[in-house]
């Protein structure tokens, strides 16, 4: 069954293959270079740079019109939907969930809800109050806006949507 012309085929089989492998790897390394070099030990040059003004000083993360602004011309219906993402841990029946409840929340004393486990770092805020203006640092992230408080959530990243949300809160309960 195995005579020398078999042994012969099948190890020509067998370097066949591991030739066509061969040029495979030297083809896709000619087309397709990962490292740096190219082979010329020279550095080479980009035909054009793109301006990303990265090397500037960074200006204010945001561009667009102030708090006061968006919150004079926000919606509250837009800020119902927003709302959607608080439901989760805060109800606006006056009853405590996860988190505390938010009707009336705005111009309401910090970590004075009634029946309701404030975070030490919250509850030492207590002096203060949910202005808009705080509301809207406070979305923007929770945990460095007060370190150490009890809320997980990321916050929400677009001004307009928290100004909706505020807007939304400052017509709910109180």
């Amino acid at each position: 069954m195995f005579d020398t012309m078999t042994v012969t085929k099948v190890g020509g089989a067998l370097c066949g293959s591991l030739l066509v492998f061969l040029l495979g790897n030297w083809a896709a390394s000619a087309l397709y270079s990962t490292g740096g070099g190219h082979g010329h030990g020279d550095e080479v040059h980009q035909g054009y740079v793109i301006d990303t003004g990265a090397g500037e000083a960074v200006a204010a993360a945001d561009e667009g019109p102030d708090f006061a602004t968006l919150y004079a011309a926000a919606d509250p219906a837009l800020g119902e939907r927003a709302f959607a993402k608080c439901r989760a841990c805060h109800k606006l029946d006056g009853s405590n969930g996860t988190g505390p409840h938010l009707d009336g929340v705005v111009d309401r004393a910090k970590a004075s809800v009634a029946g309701f486990t404030f975070s030490d770092a919250m509850a030492s805020h207590s002096d203060e109050s949910w202005t808009p203006e705080n509301l809207d640092k406070f979305l923007t992230n929770p945990r460095s806006y007060i370190p150490g408080n009890k809320m997980s959530f990321a916050g929400l990243p677009r001004a307009d949507e928290r100004a909706n949300l505020i807007k939304y809160l400052s017509t709910v309960g109180g």
